[in-house]
């Protein structure tokens, strides 16, 4: 039923029958064809129309890129398909059911963040004592959300919690046992109470998307049919990653039909710190016990050299690998023939060392000492586990003058050009704020010598006033005729600002602080590939803070 050109094991996954299919996709062996493939079997072959097929995964960027390979895949015309994530799947359901559950379907999705100030604004009414430490009250705040998160990862409803903890108390027998069981009642109480504060305030946060459609489909058996009935045929991609709550979920919409397919490799695994239960994998043939196992090991990215040094490597899981458990061979067998390059290990005692390491070898490569081994800076990417791990790598690049671009969530914060930005802001919110304002004087911009800075530091010390105060204090202070006139300019500028912010918004304020600053003039200017990052970084940062300034 395609034109492509597949393997024996693929043909069997994607001409699968009803029931339940297990799919066993070692890395680069095409489970994304597979799964598109196999949608595109069924709508052509009249098994199923679009509608009728629900396609599961784990991430916003798998579902695009599955939405799309199904789109070409599939003849011209064909739509209603339901391919989305988990998250964004719930939320459909749930603004169309939301009122069986006693829930508001114009609810709001709260961010991280916002979650955080819905428990600082409630810490003294979620009866907490130990997690409520006089010294810091918020010291806990960020531990006990991701508490909540991982119990509704683990579908543990506020109610079932409360009567655990009540249980363990009582079971204990010493009162020093009785105290340490008694941060669990504290808990359960703070989150029974936290689900009901958000229930008042007509919100949800991520976890409750999925928790709150168990809640459906459980308490509304019609409700539930009548989604079971509808999607004939259910496929799971990244089903490794899949957590407790997740996988009770795919289970009850399969219903007794159970037509299934969950494409898996448990060694990918990597969102454990997460919640992600490899277990779902190795109960799914338990649960579904006629279910059809295929394994892929055909691989179509690598070569043998890395598929086999990987597969020593993933040896050390033993025996908890679904290999072990199932009995089956997974060793990838590459499908390119070209010449493979050696692995080379690269191990030092220390991280510091391990990063000058890596960073004197990527300049022994880019030295074009060795034609045959000649490469650019762009031709290299350096992967790590957290974003705090490439600190070490970038601080080796900086010192060796090799040239790095750092790519992450979260990063554009950490830019200093958006750090100067928030400085000033900070510094505008509170005039107490030196840390900031030595920031922002510091800016290369404005040409302040570090000795003047230094100046206006330690009369703000001797005097007990702030390095604002001292600011406009410049006349008393030695410092040179042209910072005093630099200084007075920006002190005037803050304070033509401050007038401002009672009408206009943060981001209009930075607009201006940029304009008058003479900053805007500069960047419009820039020719070279830093320049042009700093103000693609500036540019996404006010995106940001326009998007901000829509919702709140």
């Amino acid at each position: 039923m395609t034109d492509l050109k597949l393997n024996k094991e693929q043909l069997i996954a994607i001409n699968h029958g009803s029931g339940p299919l297990l799919v066993i996709a070692g890395a680069g062996t095409g489970k994304t064809t597979v799964i598109t493939e196999r949608i595109k079997n069924l709508i052509v072959t009249n098994v199923a129309r679009p509608q009728e097929i629900l396609a599961l995964t784990f991430t916003e960027k798998s579902a695009r890129e599955m939405e799309e390979r199904v789109d070409i895949a599939v003849p011209y015309g064909y739509t209603q398909m339901w391919i989305s994530t988990f998250h964004a799947f719930c939320d459909r359901i749930l603004r169309n059911e939301a009122l069986a559950i006693g829930l508001s379907p114009s609810y709001r999705l709260l961010t991280e963040t916002e979650s955080i100030q819905i428990l600082k604004n409630n810490l003294f009414s979620l009866g907490l004592s130990y997690f409520r430490p006089l010294g810091n009250p918020n010291k806990f705040i960020g531990g006990m959300l991701q508490h909540f998160s991982r119990l509704q990862d683990e579908d543990i409803a506020p109610i079932d919690y409360v009567k655990w903890a009540r249980l363990k108390v009582k079971s204990q027998k010493s009162k020093l046992e009785r105290q340490e069981t008694e941060k669990y009642r504290e808990l359960a109480g703070a989150y029974q109470e936290y689900q009901e504060l958000k229930t008042k305030e007509g919100v949800l946060d991520f976890g409750d998307l999925i928790a709150a459609a168990l809640e459906l489909f459980r308490s509304r058996p019609a409700i539930l049919k009548r989604y079971q009935d509808q999607f004939k045929y259910i496929l799971v991609d990244e089903f490794q990653d899949t957590n407790f709550s997740q996988n009770e979920l795919a289970i009850l919409l399969a219903g007794k039909r159970a037509n299934i397919t969950a494409v898996c490799d448990d060694d990918q695994s990597i969102y454990r710190f997460r919640g992600a239960a490899v277990s779902n994998v190795m109960q799914f043939t338990k649960h579904f016990p006629k279910a059809k196992v295929v394994t892929l090991t055909a691989n179509y990215r690598s070569t043998q050299e890395i598929l086999d040094k990987s597969y020593k490597l993933i040896q050390n899981n033993n025996p908890d690998r679904l290999e072990v458990k199932e009995k089956i061979d997974k060793k990838l067998i590459a499908q390119r023939k070209v010449k493979s390059t050696p692995v080379e290990l690269l191990y030092a005692d220390r991280v510091e060392n391990e990063a000058d390491s890596v960073a004197r070898k990527i300049q022994e490569l880019t030295s074009g000492k060795k034609k045959e081994e000649s490469y650019d800076y762009k031709d290299f990417a350096i992967l790590v586990r957290a974003n705090s791990h490439a600190e070490p790598f970038t601080r080796a690049f900086s010192r060796l003058g090799i040239p790095y671009q750092f790519l992450g969530p979260g990063q554009l914060f950490r830019q200093s050009e958006v750090l100067d930005l928030i400085s000033y802001l900070k510094v505008l919110d509170n005039f107490e704020n030196s840390v900031s304002l030595y920031r922002v004087l510091s800016m290369e911009h404005f040409g302040i010598p570090a000795r003047d800075i230094a100046a206006l530091l330690n009369y703000s010390k001797r005097f007990n006033v702030s390095l604002f105060e001292a600011c406009e204090q410049t006349d008393k202070i030695s410092v040179s005729g042209d910072s005093k006139d630099k200084v007075k300019k920006f002190v005037e500028m803050v304070d033509r600002h401050l007038g401002q912010a009672r009408e206009k918004t943060a981001g209009q304020i930075l607009f201006y602080f940029l304009q008058d600053s003479g900053i805007l003039q500069n960047l419009v200017k820039v020719q070279d590939a830093k320049g042009e990052r700093r103000v693609q970084n500036i540019s996404r940062f006010f995106e940001k803070l326009k998007t901000y300034e829509t919702e709140h």
